[in-house]
């Protein structure tokens, strides 16, 4: 089991949850935060920090997110770790209560480390 950042992470990217993690899992995208589903340790302390509820055990994802195990395994092989707090995007708040985002969801931070 791992735990991942599903839908309302995206175009909110609040990082209070970066710092609790004990295994450095985050990983940062232009629009969003994934977990790294191989890294995480399902210690649950990332849960309660995320403003947003975007973070979930994958045992209680709804069915209508179970794409972001996907997308977290995708885009975390992608995108950069993040281990300290930044500020959220000045709009973040503008979009923390709007649905089907997943269009939002931007890979332009890719790492061509191939």
């Amino acid at each position: 089991m791992t735990f991942l950042v599903t839908e309302p992470c995206i175009k909110c990217k609040y990082t209070d949850c970066v710092e609790v993690c004990p295994v450095d899992c985050f990983h940062e995208g232009p629009t969003m935060l994934v977990i790294d589903p191989e890294e995480c340790i399902d210690c649950a302390m990332c849960e309660s920090e995320c403003p947003v509820n975007a973070i979930m055990s994958e045992d209680d994802v709804p069915d209508d997110q179970r794409d972001f195990l996907e997308i977290n395994e995708k885009y975390s092989a992608m995108w950069p770790v993040i281990t300290s707090i930044k500020d959220a995007p000045e709009d973040a708040d503008d979009w923390k209560d709007v649905k089907d985002k997943r269009q939002y969801i931007e890979s332009t931070s890719e790492n061509k480390s191939d």
